[in-house]
């Protein structure tokens, strides 16, 4: 079949339903260099605006996972499952939840990404462990799933690289918030995992990519329906992100509340949202779920992912003095009365500001700043109780985060 792009934009411009053959040959043409960057840029604008049904957008999704590598695993192997959150400041979850996930017999190749604005990345999180490689090529990777049933790993560039490619051009020209565009960049990565079943945490608010329910209700229904297309067992759990999740903001600070929420402690949201999660794609009911986190089981799983990655477990409990900011001081609330609000994007550019996350893809992540011991809605607090702790590296960075946490924290008299 020739493809004549110019005409194919047009038909998807004026609304027309594209064949999947036609979207195959479109993806392949771009990843192969045929497509210029210019004519996919008018594609996915025409997509922005006009939108695709389940059967084309699972066939964008199929098109992108297969311009590159998959994972495949060997006969008999056991149930092959993952977990994807939408992003979320504080969303530590992909740290307890893998190594829990993986005590129950299923295996669990979770490829995840960095952050990027004011969303927190596992990546980023994992290498504030010293030693910890992310860069596993696929080979390495299913030899590591196959001995660990879990394996931590970024997107190689033999990955999904249509994703990549496709991903870097809407984020300059303006097409990133699309539904089906979303939908198969996400449902690409994942599914090239080969998996039986995924669970989604899509959230909605104020420190979420999605801000209204709604919105986040669209993008699970097309993903659960592109997965439905694709023979895979998709689940999807909405999820407020208008406070931050945990207590916790920073690389190195959320891997230390990760290990307590291991070892069967830490803050109760977090625990819950782990469990709620791990419950869709584990074989095992809640109860022995709560069991491994309160054994220490998932702990012993995450100290052999550490291994595993070229990492020493020993570091772990030193985690808060290998990254040790120069400057960590409580901030004190202004007046008594009951936490509100702690408003999670507010609090998200302050990690952003500390040096916490990225405002460009290629800015480097400090990973001993940001917040801890912070306070949640509906709280009581005294005037001069700390409402966090902030780890600063400048004093000017101090006062910058002091201000934006002073608008994102409201306590009512």
């Amino acid at each position: 079949m020739n493809l004549h792009v110019p005409t194919l934009i047009a038909r998807k411009r004026d609304g027309d339903t594209l064949d999947p053959a036609e979207i195959r040959k479109l993806i392949d043409g771009y990843t192969a260099g045929e497509v210029p960057d210019y004519q996919m840029s008018a594609f996915a604008m025409a997509v922005f605006f006009k939108g695709m049904d389940a059967v084309e957008t699972a066939a964008l999704t199929r098109a992108m996972l297969e311009s590159g590598e998959v994972f495949h695993h060997p006969d008999g192997h056991p149930p092959v499952v993952d977990k994807h959150s939408t992003g979320g400041i504080g969303d530590k979850v992909s740290l307890i939840l893998a190594p829990l996930v993986a005590c129950t017999g299923v295996w669990i190749p979770m490829v995840s990404g960095r952050g990027l604005g004011i969303t927190g990345g596992t990546l980023d999180k994992l290498e504030s462990i010293p030693g910890f490689k992310v860069a596993i090529p696929l080979a390495e990777a299913q030899a590591m799933l196959a001995k660990n049933g879990v394996v931590m790993m970024g997107q190689t560039d033999r990955l999904c690289p249509a994703d990549k490619k496709l991903y870097a051009l809407r984020d300059v020209t303006g097409t990133v918030p699309s539904i089906p565009l979303i939908t198969a960049s996400i449902m690409s990565k994942k599914l090239a995992e080969s998996l039986d079943r995924l669970v989604l945490d899509v959230k909605f608010g104020s420190g979420a990519f999605m801000k209204t329910e709604a919105a986040a209700r669209l993008l699970a229904d097309s993903m659960i329906a592109v997965g439905k297309e694709m023979g895979v067992e998709v689940h999807a759990v909405l999820n407020p992100m208008s406070e931050p999740l945990g207590r916790a903001v920073g690389n190195s600070l959320e891997v230390i509340e990760s290990l307590e929420c291991l070892e069967g402690r830490g803050p109760a949201d977090l625990r819950k949202l782990v469990l709620d999660l791990a419950e869709k794609i584990s074989p095992v009911p809640r109860k022995e779920l709560e069991h491994l986190l309160d054994d220490g089981s998932a702990r012993r799983k995450f100290d052999d992912i550490v291994r595993a990655h070229g990492g020493d477990p020993a570091d772990l409990p030193k985690l808060g003095q290998i990254h040790h900011a120069p400057l960590i001081r409580d901030f004190p609330a202004p007046c008594s009365g009951t936490v509100a609000e702690v408003d999670a994007g507010w609090v998200g550019q302050a990690a952003v500001q500390l040096g916490a996350g990225r405002s460009r893809a290629s800015d480097s992540i400090d990973h001993a700043v940001g917040f801890d011991h912070l306070v949640k809605c509906g709280e009581h607090v005294h005037q001069g109780h700390p409402l966090c702790r902030i780890h600063a590296r400048t004093a000017v960075d101090f006062e910058i985060a002091e201000s934006m946490l002073e608008k994102a924290i409201r306590i009512e008299h």
